[in-house]
C-alpha cells in the first residue's frame, strides 16, 4: 500500500510531554504496522485535521483546556463524513462509571490510562489500523466493481443500439425490396395494357369501336404512370427539401370541396356513404400542395374502404389550428403498423393479387408535405377491421376580409414600369432616382427597409431596386417579408449591392431576389432590366421563392 493510502491516527493532547511521548511511542511501530501518526495541541486543532484528513482511530485527551475531550468528541461525531472514527479515551484519572457512560454517549470506542503500557497500546491501535486498511481495500473493492458495472451497462446498451440499428436497417431494407418489387408490379400493369393496347391499334381488321377504347386505354394507362412518376418526383423533391410553396391566403373548405368534386365527377365516390361538415378554415399555404394533401387522404380512405362504407370529411378550428379530419369505416390499421403508417414504402400486408395497389408513398408525401406548411398530421385506429382516422392540423390564418388592394403601379402612360428604390445613402438614391426620372420612370423612394416595406405595400411597384446594406432590416429581409405577402410577392426584386462574390449572388437569390447587381451599376444594363419588366412575361417573373 503507498504512503497515500497508509491509515492515519491522531494524537490529541494539550500537554506538550505526553503529546510527545504517545507520538513517539507510536511511531516505533508505524513502519511494521503501516499507519501514520497525526499529532494536535487542542480540541480546535483536532477538528481542523479531522477536516482534512480521515483517520483509522483518535487518541484524545479528556482533560484539556478550553474544549475538552468530550466536548471535542462530540464535535468530530456530528459531522457526517467522521461519525465513524473510532476514539480512545486519555486520562491520567481512574473513570467512575458516570464519566464512562458519558465518554460512551460522546461516542468513545475504548479507555486508556497514562501511565500507557505499550503493548496494549499497540495492540489497541492495530485493530483500528486493520480495520480501517480493510475498509479500504473493500472500498476499492466496491468502486472497481461499481466502474466494471457502469462500464458492462454501457456495453450492453451499446449492444442493444446497435442490436435495434441492425434490426432496423433489415427492416429499412426489406421495405425497400417490397418497394421495388411493388413498383415493378404497378409499372408491369399500365405497360402490359398500354402495349396491348397498341397492338390492338397495329391489327387490320379491328373494329372502330375496339381501337376507341383501345385510345381510352392508352390514354387512361398513361396517366397512371404519370402520376406514379409525379408521386415518386414530389416525394423526392420533399424529402431532400426541394419543393418551394408558392403561398397564399386559401379557404380549406373551398379547396376539399373542389377535391370531393373531382372524386364525384370521377365515379370514385359511388357507392360510398360520404358525410361532410367542412367549416371555412383559412390558412397561408400553396394551393396545389393542400389539393395534394386532401386528395391522397381521400384516396386513401376509399381505396381501404369496401363499396357500402362511411367516410367523414370535416374541417374545424381547434385553437391557433385549422384542422382537417378525414374518417373511414374500412380495414383499419394493424397496432404494429400504426406508428409506421408515415414512413417511406410503408403498406399493409402485401397480398399477391395487389388489390389496393399503390406504391405505400402517399402517405409519406402528405406528411412531408404538411410539415413544409409548419403543421402535423396523425393517424389513429381502433385496429384491423375498425376503420382509422387522419388528421391534418395546419396554422390558422385571418379570413379573407374581401376589401379591394391599392391599385397596382405596373407602369407609366408611356409604358415604363413603377420602380421602388430602397438606399440609405442619401446622395446615392437621389443620383439613382434623378437618373432614372430622366429616362421618364417613375419612382417611388425609401432610406430604410422598414420604410422600403411599407411603401411597397402601399403602392406595389412593379420593380423595386433594393441595396443590401440597410439599417433596421437588411435588403435580405426586406426581399422575404415582400415574397411572403401575396400582395408585394409579384414585385420584380433587383439587389443593389458592392459585394460581388459568388457566395453573395447565392444568398441573394435564396432571399428572393430575381436580380445581383453589383455597384456601381453598368447603366445600360440595369434599363435593360427595367424595359424587360415592363413586357407581361417579365412582369409575371419567375416564381417567388418560399420565404
Amino acid at each position: 500500500m503507498s504512503d497515500f493510502h497508509k491509515p492515519k491516527i491522531l494524537v490529541v493532547n494539550d500537554d506538550a510531554a505526553s503529546l510527545l511521548a504517545l507520538t513517539s511511542l507510536l511511531e516505533q511501530w508505524a513502519d511494521d504496522s503501516n499507519y501514520e501518526v497525526l499529532s494536535a495541541r487542542s480540541g480546535q486543532d483536532a477538528l481542523r485535521e479531522v477536516l482534512r484528513h480521515d483517520f483509522a482511530v483518535i487518541l484524545l485527551d479528556v482533560n484539556m483546556p478550553g474544549m475538552d475531550g468530550f466536548e471535542t468528541a462530540e464535535a468530530i461525531h456530528q459531522r457526517p463524513r467522521s461519525a465513524d472514527i473510532p476514539i480512545i479515551f486519555v486520562t491520567a484519572f481512574l473513570a467512575d462509571e458516570i464519566d464512562r457512560l458519558k465518554a460512551y454517549q460522546r461516542g468513545a470506542a475504548d479507555f486508556m490510562f497514562t501511565p500507557v503500557i505499550p503493548q496494549v497500546l499497540r495492540a489497541k491501535v492495530q485493530v483500528f489500523v486493520t480495520l480501517a486498511t480493510k475498509n479500504e481495500q473493500l472500498k476499492r473493492q466496491a468502486e472497481k466493481l461499481s466502474q466494471r458495472t457502469t462500464e458492462l451497462t454501457a456495453t450492453n446498451k451499446r449492444l442493444v443500439r446497435e442490436m435495434e440499428e441492425r434490426r432496423a436497417a433489415e427492416r429499412k431494407s426489406s421495405a425497400k425490396d417490397e418497394f421495388l418489387a411493388m413498383l415493378g408490379h404497378e409499372l408491369r400493369n399500365p405497360l402490359s395494357a398500354i402495349s396491348s393496347a397498341a397492338a390492338l391499334l397495329g391489327m387490320a381488321g379491328a373494329n372502330a369501336e375496339s381501337l376507341a377504347r383501345a385510345r381510352l386505354i392508352i390514354q387512361r394507362q398513361s396517366q397512371h404512370l404519370s402520376r406514379i412518376v409525379d408521386d415518386l418526383l414530389d416525394l423526392s423533391r420533399a424529402m431532400s427539401g426541394k419543393i418551394l410553396l408558392s403561398r397564399k391566403r386559401l379557404d380549406m373548405a373551398a379547396l376539399v370541396s373542389s377535391c370531393l368534386d373531382t372524386f364525384r365527377a370521377t365515379g370514385r365516390t359511388s357507392g360510398y356513404g360520404i358525410e361532410t361538415q367542412l367549416q371555412a378554415g383559412w390558412v397561408d399555404g400553396d394551393a396545389t400542395r393542400l389539393e395534394q394533401i386532401a386528395s391522397n387522404l381521400i384516396d386513401n380512405a376509399l381505396k381501404y374502404t369496401p363499396a357500402g362504407g362511411r367516410i367523414e370529411i370535416g374541417i374545424v378550428h381547434d385553437g391557433d389550428d385549422v384542422v382537417l379530419r378525414v374518417r373511414d369505416s374500412g380495414v383499419g390499421i394493424a397496432p404494429d403498423l400504426l406508428p409506421h403508417v408515415f414512413d417511406v414504402f410503408v403498406q399493409g400486408t402485401i397480398s399477391i393479387d395487389r388489390s389496393q395497389g399503390g406504391l405505400g408513398i402517399g402517405l409519406s408525401l402528405v406528411r412531408r408535405l404538411v410539415e413544409l406548411h409548419g403543421g402535423s398530421v396523425s393517424a389513429s385506429s381502433p385496429g384491423t377491421s375498425g376503420g382509422s382516422t387522419f388528421e391534418i392540423r395546419l396554422p390558422r390564418a385571418e379570413a379573407q376580409d374581401g376589401t379591394h388592394a391599392p391599385a397596382h403601379h405596373d407602369a407609366a402612360p408611356d409604358g415604363k414600369p413603377t420602380v421602388l428604390l430602397i438606399e440609405d445613402n442619401d446622395d446615392g438614391r437621389e443620383m439613382m432616382a434623378t437618373m432614372l426620372g430622366s429616362f421618364g420612370y417613375p419612382v417611388l423612394q425609401a432610406a430604410d427597409g422598414i420604410e422600403g416595406v411599407r411603401v411597397a405595400l402601399a403602392e406595389r411597384p412593379t420593380v423595386a431596386l433594393v441595396d443590401i446594406g440597410l439599417p433596421g432590416i437588411d435588403g435580405y429581409e426586406v426581399a422575404r417579408r415582400l415574397r411572403r405577402d401575396e400582395a408585394t410577392r409579384h414585385i420584380r426584386l433587383i439587389a443593389l449591392t458592392g459585394y460581388g462574390l459568388a457566395e453573395d449572388q447565392r444568398r441573394v437569390l435564396e432571399a428572393g431576389f430575381d436580380l445581383h447587381l453589383v455597384k456601381p451599376v453598368d447603366l445600360d444594363g440595369l434599363l435593360a432590366q427595367l424595359d424587360a419588366a415592363a413586357t407581361p412575361a417579365a412582369a409575371q417573373g419567375l416564381p417567388a421563392p418560399a420565404a
